[in-house]
């Protein structure tokens, strides 16, 4: 795994694992909340089939929250698998807050189109 690395493409929303040559072998689709505050929002993990079990979702989910932690902007996750990888790790990944997650699933639910 010491070949993939990680790329912010905040513009997009896409937190991106790059293979050989550059090539997208996962990312998590995300987007910034606003308000009531700030907070990253991953909604989708997705990792390319012929990469599968080579710990890139995990290693999206700790850079998430390493961004979290730099930048002091909390994650308010969405995704089922950022979710669970959350769960596993609390010291790394602190509880998101009721009211973001529920701003968050507004926000979704009023932007169908975007994931």
């Amino acid at each position: 795994m010491s070949d993939i690395r990680i790329r912010d493409d905040r513009p997009a929303g896409r937190l991106e694992a790059l293979g050989d040559g550059d090539e997208v072998v996962g990312r998590i689709e995300y987007f910034v909340l606003e308000s009531p505050g700030r907070a990253l929002v991953p909604v989708h993990t997705i990792v390319e089939p012929a990469h599968e079990g080579k710990g890139i979702a995990g290693s999206l989910a700790r850079e998430l929250y390493a961004i979290s932690a730099r930048e002091e902007i909390p994650v308010a996750p969405l995704c089922p698998y950022v979710v669970k990888w959350a769960e596993r790790h609390p010291e790394e990944a602190p509880a998101a807050d009721p009211e973001l997650l529920a701003a968050a699933k507004d926000w979704l639910r009023a932007h169908p189109g975007r994931f």
